[in-house]
């Protein structure tokens, strides 16, 4: 698969991100040809015969370019646009599958919904999807104003504190597809990535049909040192008595592929690092650091961790 990392905003992997990539080429193109204009008319003020400099700066050429010209694209273009787009507004099949979305700083809450709305499996800052199908996002923040973004997969969109914004995703084939936030939301803005992972679709109702009866590792001494530092107290992990919200939930936390939202690869050593002083990887994030921890101690937390699949 794909580094996740690298976002090639103009390689749409499906429907929504089809139309918005053929308009932003449209865009692209018009301002050539506005700008190519413009040099031209620029050239002939400067270089060109007093009879052209005369009809360019004459009634009739400020009436056609400055008034009627503008009229007649940016219609046109907005008549194209809306009619090009309307598929990121057009009703989905009631039985699409919806996931909700929290912008937090600076990470990102996920949580699969029913078809009640009620939340039945916790991730945080990736999300997987099965490939064909089209995906209806719930996106929202708990502080500040962050923006949705995954570019190869839908458009962007604000997520703004007291409101529910709508987003439909869909891959058409299986893979991994990087965002990020695309608004700036203070401290570790640029540190925020997202990561969603298209399966077959076989395969992703395999998954998740396990996640759902998997339990958490009897790691007695990982769980111990867990609760004891106080993990427990801004971490869950289902089927634990730890039910901390203030930080992502970490009952798949082995099965992610990265830490710190999208910015370290997710392995035994990184977590170990993580965990003991976080802020100097993603300096500002709310994860204080553990510098009080012996490696033997990190490395319990790690393989504790690891086991939370």
């Amino acid at each position: 698969m794909p580094d996740a990392s690298i976002i090639p905003v103009f390689d749409p992997a499906g429907p929504y991100a089809g139309s918005i990539t053929t308009l932003s080429w449209v865009l692209l193109a018009m301002a050539a040809g506005v700008l190519t204009i413009v040099l031209a008319a620029l050239w002939v003020a400067l270089f060109g015969s007093m009879p052209f400099k005369g009809r360019l700066g004459g009634t009739k050429a400020i009436w056609i370019g400055g008034i009627v010209f503008p009229v007649i694209v940016l219609s046109l273009l907005l008549v194209y646009g809306l009619s090009l787009t309307r598929n990121l507004t057009a009703p989905l099949p009631a039985e699409a599958m919806r996931v909700r979305i929290t912008g937090e700083m600076w990470w990102w809450r996920v949580a699969y919904l029913d078809g009640q709305g009620r939340a039945t499996m916790l991730d945080a800052n990736e999300l997987h999807i099965p490939a064909g199908r089209p995906v209806v996002l719930e996106l929202e923040s708990s502080d500040v104003i962050h923006s949705f973004w995954v570019p190869r997969l839908s458009g962007k969109l604000d997520m703004v504190p007291g409101r529910r914004n709508v987003l439909p995703i869909q891959a058409d084939k299986p893979g991994v597809f990087g965002g990020q936030c695309a608004e700036y939301c203070g401290g570790p803005h640029a540190l925020m990535g997202f990561v969603v992972i298209a399966h077959d679709p076989v395969e992703f109702e395999a998954m998740m049909a396990a996640r759902r009866i998997s339990r958490p590792q009897p790691a007695v001494r990982g769980a111990a040192l867990f609760r004891s530092t106080g993990c427990a107290a801004c971490h869950r992990i289902a089927g634990t008595d730890a039910n901390g919200t203030a930080g992502p939930d970490l009952t798949h936390v082995a099965s992610r592929r990265s830490l710190g939202a999208g910015i370290l690869p997710n392995n035994r050593g990184t977590l170990m690092g993580w965990i003991g002083d976080s802020q100097s990887i993603k300096p500002g994030n709310r994860m204080p650091p553990y510098k009080m921890l012996s490696a033997a101690e990190l490395g319990t937390l790690a393989d504790y961790l690891q086991a939370q699949k």
